[in-house]
């Protein structure tokens, strides 16, 4: 931590003094850890107050109310929309306290919108955390740091209206729409007769595509037969549907990002399906930032793209034309770690896109644990282990724990490169939930309260091994050096 000189007998975050009304407002480590510091009168904060240096202060916690004050006080706290043109990533910080080491890159890379507070209902339940809690954490961060450019807060794979109301409810920025259970893909692997039979005619919709030249860019141009027409409509028609009944309920006249996502399939969206969903959703209304097709190849979570990177870079191409063709921006999920396609994904878009990532945030904590407390991080490997099967319910991925070495033949400075291990890296991304819920025999989350002892202890170190690792991602995606 950089020092300063101390105010009224705390020492500041020097990055977090800020002035107004006449009162100073930081934030300070105190014997109870970081507080909020109100130097004046109390702004609406609530705290113990203290009568320091002949001056009234007021030693707030960092708490839930505080952080709903702060975003009112300080507007710059609170999340906002940011999706609209240039290039926006997501870092999913299931912690809680990576966003220090995410400021550390943004503030290197003006020219990023970043959306810092970025979670699902699936990482919710599994982390046993909240939407108020994720955003409070961002907002006390942005605080420490000084960091006044703007974030975002992504209320990310919603599927039920009930959790869109509670991440509106709680002042999020974005809505990402996961239409995944309302995309039919096995329509895709249909026989004719199969097809013909579900598919139910609908001329106007036909006239719309079928023996239509459609073009995209003057290079581009796309046209429909009646064979996958029929299983485009059948694929993505009841998605479509639900979609246009979420924005006009949610999204309309609101100021939120809104982003689709049709990722979530085992099947790749084509171009011409692509098209499809953006031309019907745009014909009827839908206004949307971001959509995110289910690209060629695989992106399994937590280790590098699978899959031809020409072809991958050939569809996306033609998706990131059709995407400004209606304009909004492609959007990467998955994104963390996809590096042997960062390249193509920057120059291709002309750095116009979102990139989502979450996991790998978790894993350089992970990291940090092999560097620091061996014998900690060997009880973890264990744990994930055993818990990998019941965990592989939530998660796909092509895991080979016999590719994983016998961490018994593993010497302690030979710990953290596991880590660098694909199979090894999947193992304890997935078993995330598992291990931050596990309680001992008295009802204790013993794993979870050394974790974060670990982190508060290092926090320095998980930092900047963020900084290192979510800074390889931008200089890949803009086409920079690594030093």
């Amino acid at each position: 931590m950089v020092h300063h000189e101390q105010v009224c007998g705390f020492t500041p975050y020097p990055d977090s003094i800020h002035r107004l009304e006449g009162c100073t407002v930081f934030m300070a480590n105190t014997d109870a850890g970081d507080r909020l510091i109100v130097i004046g009168q109390s702004l609406g904060f609530v705290g113990e107050r203290e009568q320091r240096e002949d001056k009234e202060c007021l030693v707030a916690p960092l708490s839930h109310e505080n952080a709903r004050r702060l975003r009112q006080v300080f507007p710059f706290t609170a999340p906002r929309p940011g999706l609209q043109g240039g290039c926006s990533v997501g870092v999913g910080d299931r912690l809680g306290v990576a966003t220090a080491g995410h400021l550390r890159v943004f503030k290197k890379y003006p020219q990023v919108f970043p959306v810092l507070a970025q979670q699902s209902i699936r990482e919710l339940n599994l982390t046993q955390r909240s939407y108020e809690d994720v955003l409070d954490c961002a907002t006390f961060a942005v605080f420490k740091a000084g960091y006044k450019r703007g974030f975002g807060a992504d209320g990310d794979h919603l599927k039920k209206p009930e959790e869109i109301e509670y991440a509106l409810r709680c002042g999020y920025s974005m809505i990402t729409l996961d239409c995944s259970e309302h995309i039919r893909g096995d329509a895709a692997h249909l026989s004719g007769e199969e097809l013909a039979a579900r598919y139910r005619p609908d001329s106007e919709l036909e006239g719309l595509y079928l023996d239509q030249e459609i073009v995209i860019t003057p290079g581009v141009t796309l046209s429909f037969d009646r064979d996958n027409f029929m299983r485009t409509v059948l694929i993505y028609g009841q998605a479509i549907g639900f979609m246009r009944d979420i924005y006009a309920r949610y999204v309309q006249g609101q100021p939120v990002d809104f982003e689709i996502s049709i990722d979530e399939t085992m099947t790749p969206t084509t171009p011409l399906q692509h098209y499809f969903v953006a031309n019907e959703l745009v014909r009827h209304g839908v206004r949307f930032a971001s959509l995110a097709p289910r690209f060629c190849g695989e992106f399994q979570k937590g280790i590098d793209y699978i899959g031809d990177v020409e072809q991958f870079s050939r569809e996306l191409a033609v998706h990131d034309a059709i995407a400004k063709k209606f304009g909004y921006k492609v959007s990467v999920h998955s994104g963390s770690d996809k590096f042997m396609v960062f390249p193509a994904v920057g120059r291709l878009t002309g750095s116009v896109f979102h990139l989502k990532t979450a996991g790998t945030n978790w894993l350089e904590a992970v990291r940090l644990v092999a560097m620091k407390d061996p014998a900690f991080y060997r009880e973890l490997h264990a744990f994930a282990l055993n818990s990998f099967a019941e965990a592989t319910a939530y998660y796909h991925v092509t895991t080979d724990l016999g590719r994983i070495p016998d961490i018994n033949t593993l010497s302690d400075e030979q710990l953290p490169d596991l880590m660098n291990h694909n199979d090894a890296r999947q193992l304890l991304h997935i078993t995330y939930g598992l291990i931050l819920t596990a309680k001992d025999e008295a009802g204790n989350r013993t794993l979870r309260d050394r974790l974060y002892a670990l982190l508060d202890t290092y926090a320095d170190d998980y930092a900047a091994l963020l900084e290192g690792h979510i800074g390889r991602h931008l200089a890949l995606l803009l086409g920079e050096t690594q030093a």
